[in-house]
């Protein structure tokens, strides 16, 4: 922590300073000395220039040294001279002097050093207030902080939980629309088998009808539908992954602000009476992948964004394949039913024939047995002239053995052969029935051969399309099944 500004500054005794509070004066010099000073402080006697002494005296039966002492000694480096028992530095005025320097300079420190406890005093009182304000402010911008984190959070939260729903509901969606794809085989292979059973038709059965106009059609309409399904599975896969990628992103920026928002819980809680403060070399410099406030905010408003935006396509594309699903079940049934209406208006006119056709077969039986009767009535009345016919035959040549001018040409002759020819006409006449009746009766026949062929073929068609298309068809699943679920 660095001291403000507005610190204030260490008194200096030197060099005072306004408004600097100065000491009291009986704290910078010591007490003034008594009239008689103590022995140990300078006397009046040593500011009088001391004579030379040239010898020194005896001080004792073994002083046997002498010395060529003078004061100036310590000035001149004259090193005394050194006896056999002594050695002799300074005089006593020097060491006096010394006793006096030595006790100004201990009050002179001690002064220094109360001035120095004053500042320090002070200066710990300004540090330790500045120290603890910038700690409760950095523990409020931490705590705003942490709030800003928990905000974010939130949101994020908010929109991983939307995109979480989001993709269960389109993976529901490719479910279903993997189940109508599946279901979808079932009307291709009825429309299909139901073609292929109508080539089992024969003859004249064989028509182009509006039963198997219908049917190609609703082969076209599930190959058609079948490649939308494709298309949009493609696309359902395609925004699946970008809702899981969105979903991802989302989870990764809550999981950095999860571990931010610990990190600032921690520091916000730390306090001088915690167990974990160490120092750290070089915490309080700035990385160079650092980001500022306004990136990080708008970070991760880019990031809600895209995601949001994500999850609206997504939406958007569920509605459309739900629209896709349905109308795709709806326009199956319809065609469905157009081909069932078409079946039944087939089956309805082919049983119809067949009724019809019974009806004038069981009549031609009867008039073919009519025919029959007549041409055996024919055929017994021709032969019933056979006798008339000898009879007037007869009469006309026994009349030609008449002799002579017996043999001639009275009314009884012409009568006779009149009668002959009017017989012979008569017999030509029913000849001429008879042949008729026979062709009409081989006619006959042949319709009758035609109308049971006929009748044949449409039953063989009835069977068709009456019960095996019926049948089969009977299996068309429903629109709920068409629609994936």
């Amino acid at each position: 922590m660095h001291a403000t500004a507005g610190r204030q500054q260490p008194f200096d005794p030197e060099n005072p300073g306004i408004g600097d509070e100065v000491p009291e004066p009986s704290e910078l010099r010591p007490e003034p000395p008594a009239e008689k000073p103590v022995s140990y402080l300078p006397q009046p006697e040593d500011t009088i220039m001391a004579q030379p002494v040239l010898e020194m005296g005896p001080v004792g039966p073994w002083a046997t040294g002498k010395v060529d002492w003078t004061p100036l000694g310590g000035l001149t480096g004259t090193r005394p001279v050194v006896d056999k028992y002594s050695i002799t530095h300074y005089s006593e005025g020097q060491w006096r002097s010394h006793n006096l320097e030595v006790l100004d300079n201990t009050k002179t420190e001690q002064h220094r050093a109360n001035i120095i406890d004053w500042n320090s005093r002070k200066s710990l009182e300004q540090t330790q207030s500045d120290v603890d304000k910038k700690q409760a402010d950095n523990t409020k911008r931490l705590n705003q902080r942490e709030m800003e984190i928990t905000h974010w959070k939130c949101e994020l939260d908010r929109a991983i939980i939307l995109a979480a729903e989001e993709i269960t509901f389109l993976e529901e969606q490719r479910r279903r629309l993997k189940q109508a794809a599946s279901v979808l085989q079932i009307p291709e292979s009825i429309a299909g088998e139901s073609l292929e059973r109508r080539t089992g038709r024969l003859d004249s059965e064989l028509v182009r009808d509006e039963v198997e106009e219908e049917l190609i059609k609703e082969i076209a309409l599930c190959s058609e539908i079948r490649d939308i399904f494709s298309r949009t599975l493609k696309d359902v896969e395609i925004q699946l992954l970008e809702d899981r990628t969105a979903k991802q992103q989302l989870e990764y920026d809550w999981s950095d602000k999860s571990i931010s928002h610990e990190i600032d819980a921690l520091n916000s809680s730390l306090n001088t009476r915690s167990t974990i403060l160490m120092f750290k070399t070089g915490a309080v410099s700035f990385p160079d992948n650092q980001s500022t406030p306004e990136y990080w905010e708008l970070f991760t408003k880019e990031i809600l964004l895209a995601a949001e935006r994500t999850r609206q396509r997504s939406v958007a594309l569920r509605d459309t394949l739900d629209a896709i699903l349905t109308n795709a079940a709806r326009d199956l049934r319809t065609q469905a039913d157009k081909v069932e209406t078409a079946l039944n208006k087939k089956v309805s006119c082919v049983q119809e024939a067949v009724r019809k056709m019974e009806i004038e077969l069981k009549q031609l039986l009867r008039q073919l047995a009519d025919v029959e009767d007549l041409m055996n009535t024919l055929r017994a009345a021709i032969r019933r002239m056979d006798t008339p016919m000898k009879i007037a035959q007869t009469r006309l040549d026994n009349r030609l053995l008449r002799p002579r001018v017996e043999n001639c040409r009275d009314a009884p002759h012409f009568g006779l052969v009149e009668e002959v020819k009017s017989i012979g006409e008569n017999v030509a006449a029913l000849q001429a029935q008879l042949r008729q009746a026979q062709k009409s009766q081989e006619q006959m026949i042949n319709m009758r051969n035609i109308l049971e062929r006929e009748i044949l073929l449409k039953r063989k068609t009835l069977e068709i399309e009456g019960d095996r298309i019926r049948n089969i068809r009977s299996h068309y699943p429903s629109s709920t099944a068409l629609s994936g679920y």
